[in-house]
């Protein structure tokens, strides 16, 4: 089996010698070369031809921000970010995801993070992980980000059509991983500004990042977005994000459904968990459920996904492994047999609309 070919990126030479000796100890991993700055980096990418470049946000001469946007026009390759957890760092991180980047690992104490040590083995498995992503379905989303930025908003026109008095609210419940924010970016731009159903979300990301997450999709969807705060009353027309670190789970109280934190300790090696999302959503009866499952590695979310169609009323959506940059989290719902819409990303949007009563005009 041959190794993973990694081009290491920082300005610190302290650093670029700390996460090259780790690296090296991988039987799975050969660091090919190191460079400085952005600039240096695309001139190694070019000589080298890396499998996973890993690289710094903060550089002189050109940035990593700058850097990935070349790569991902010039040289398309998973790229790894390494980020500080400042809310700079956070922002550029959200940044990083959407201009392309696989994932990326927090530095535990800053730029020159002498204990990056911590955060060893989510390094190694990141650019594991990395080197397996699908880069097609990162340049199938650039595609369509493309069309739907020189057009109106593909679903702009959707209406939400009312529906009788005694018709069941509805819920819509979202879990993804690596490859989530730009994915998410994708679904909820399409959404219309009335959708009839809540929309909770849970994305794995580390605390600090996901309120950074919130803000941007925020920004640029007719629908609002937020990180979710404890016994917030959830809203039709609002997404809410789990916050990095803690459980979201939905619980019901008279006529409306309330948000709560949960500590409890990490489901599947994941605070939070979709599965414990899915299944608080699982025990609300008065609504019909629209669960969607896309990119990420692993399998959470699919036990919830069993339990929320043992209590009924819930249609699932699975992301196809056209557009997936990880297959694992779709792969294992499609495989229970109970997904009932298997869609490229471009889709998922359009299904959730069909699913929550909106209707074309």
């Amino acid at each position: 089996m041959s190794k993973i070919k990694v081009l290491v990126v920082d300005d610190s030479a302290f650093m670029r010698k700390v996460i090259t000796d780790f690296l090296s100890e991988h039987p799975q991993i050969e660091v090919i070369g190191t460079a400085r700055n952005g600039k240096d980096a695309l001139e190694k990418i070019q000589s080298l031809k890396p499998d996973v470049v890993t690289m710094d946000v903060e550089m002189p001469i050109m940035n990593g921000l700058e850097a990935l946007k070349q790569i991902m026009e010039d040289h398309p390759l998973p790229v790894v970010m390494l980020s500080s957890t400042t809310k700079e760092g956070a922002e550029n991180t959200i940044l990083a995801m959407h201009y392309g980047a696989v994932d990326f690992v927090p530095k535990p104490s800053g730029n020159i993070s002498l204990d990056l040590y911590k955060v060893k083995e989510q390094i190694i498995d990141k650019i594991i992980l990395a080197s397996r992503a699908n880069l097609r379905g990162i340049k199938q989303r650039e595609k369509s980000e493309t069309i739907a930025s020189s057009q109106q908003r593909p679903y702009s026109k959707i209406e939400v059509r009312l529906l009788p008095k005694d018709h069941k609210k509805k819920i819509v419940c979202i879990g993804t991983s690596t490859g989530g924010p730009r994915a998410l970016q994708q679904v909820l731009t399409q959404l219309p500004k009335h959708i009839a159903a809540p929309i909770v979300i849970v994305q794995h990301m580390p605390k600090g990042f996901t309120k950074s997450l919130a803000q941007r999709l925020d920004s640029l969807c007719d629908i609002s977005v937020k990180e979710v705060e404890h016994q917030e009353e959830l809203k039709q027309g609002v997404a809410y994000i789990a916050p990095g670190d803690a459980h979201f789970i939905v619980e019901s109280s008279g006529k409306s459904l309330i948000a709560h934190l949960d500590y409890s300790p990490p489901r599947n090696g994941h605070r939070p968990s979709v599965d414990v999302l899915f299944e608080s959503v699982s025990k609300l009866s008065d609504y019909e459920k629209i669960a969607v499952i896309m990119t990420g590695m692993g399998s959470d979310g699919t036990i919830g996904l069993k339990q929320l169609k043992e209590k009924g009323d819930t249609k699932a959506i699975a992301e196809s492994e056209d557009t997936a940059v990880v297959f694992g989290m779709p792969k294992s719902a499609i495989a229970t047999n109970l997904v009932d819409d298997i869609v490229p990303l471009e889709g998922i949007a359009e299904a959730i609309i069909k699913y929550t009563g909106g209707q074309g005009v």
